[in-house]
């Protein structure tokens, strides 16, 4: 019987529906008096997995996906540096726990800008020696940014994984970092934080995860907005997405002691650093009692100290880093400043800073 594979899948869905077992296949040989083998043969192309056949995926589709798209995932090393200058505070511990059981649980870490959110779960995979793929989401972030899709190379429409895909297959940690700036596109993701894995429709193949896999999301709210205006973009999230986390961790900035020893890591000058962790404190407590609209963030600190080390001048390291702030704040802070250090020269107003 000199059946092509047109018919033999035409008639086949007429019978089974898209997807057949090898059950299905044996009694359609029978009832047509074909071979097995034969026929099984001729959907080559189309088998998910063992005893599975999917009838919807073109011949061309699967042959572009098994083509590599870009430096095959096994030759690449996702394991982050460990960062010398880095100084455990907070929930650190919490978070590696979680990282080293390799439990499927995923976590939300929310906190204002700038406190080491992000750094502390790369440090941490760092220290355990996972992977970790980080995926910053914006509010364009979309499905094809997040799972994969077509993309043309050389010429031939190849299948490219997403992120998202490369941590499941992997066994690595999803960081997801800025959440709170996604729209709802961002539930494509659903089925993968219940821990069940993906269906990629396009090309007809299941991904489960692998073990160790998990995902951490980070964002400056809890998914609820910016009531005071300070994070614009921020959108309120799903409340069954917010929900697949079971955990929420909340991210302070550290102590005035704490952040002195961050910034000792990169700087020498011992003083310098305890008073401008001292200077940043201070401003954060007036910014927790509503009497300032700033604040002065770590990330803030070691910028002044990155800039302190390059041009050798406390005013000038500051005024540079403080002027993203309106005149008024920018004024303020330097001011206050001057107070904490007694061997400060503030800049003169409308003077630079040799």
């Amino acid at each position: 019987m000199g059946l092509s594979k047109s018919s033999i899948i035409e008639s086949l869905q007429e019978t089974y529906g898209e997807s057949v077992t090898a059950a299905d296949i044996r009694a359609w040989c029978a009832m047509n008096d074909c071979n097995y083998q034969t026929i099984t043969n001729k959907l080559s192309e189309h088998k998910v997995g063992r005893g599975k056949w999917n009838l919807t995926i073109q011949e061309k589709l699967e042959q572009n996906y098994q083509a590599p798209a870009a430096l095959p995932a096994i030759e690449q090393n996702l394991i982050p540096q460990k960062d010398d200058s880095f100084v455990r505070f907070g929930n650190f511990g919490d978070i590696k726990k979680i990282i080293e059981s390799r439990v499927f649980y995923p976590t939300f870490i929310t906190g204002l800008s700038g406190n080491g959110k992000t750094f502390s779960v790369e440090q941490a995979c760092a220290q355990l020696g996972r992977e970790l793929i980080r995926v910053n989401i914006t509010i364009e972030t979309d499905e094809d940014d997040l799972i994969g899709g077509f993309r043309l190379v050389d010429g031939n429409t190849v299948w490219h994984n997403g992120p998202v895909i490369e941590a499941l297959e992997r066994g690595a940690i999803l960081l997801l970092d800025e959440i709170d700036l996604a729209s709802n596109k961002i539930l494509c993701l659903q089925s993968i934080l219940e821990g069940k894995g993906v269906f990629l429709k396009k090309i007809g193949r299941r991904i489960d995860p692998a073990s160790g896999f998990n995902v951490i999301a980070t964002a400056n709210t809890k998914g609820k907005g910016s009531d005071d205006g300070r994070f614009i973009g921020t959108n309120v999230l799903n409340e069954a997405f917010l929900e697949r986390f079971p955990v929420t961790f909340e991210q302070e900035y550290p102590t005035a002691a704490i952040e002195t020893k961050i910034l000792n890591k990169l700087c020498a000058d011992e003083n310098f650093c305890k008073r401008l962790a001292d200077w940043a404190d201070i401003i954060r407590k007036t910014f927790y009692d509503g009497g300032i609209e700033e604040i002065i963030s770590t990330r803030r600190l070691v910028h002044i100290i990155k800039a302190f080390n390059i041009f050798g001048d406390k005013a000038k390291a500051i005024q540079v880093c403080v002027n993203r702030f309106d005149d008024e704040t920018k004024q303020a802070f330097l001011e206050l400043y001057d107070k904490v250090d007694a061997d400060f020269e503030m800049p003169v107003d409308g003077e630079e800073v040799a």
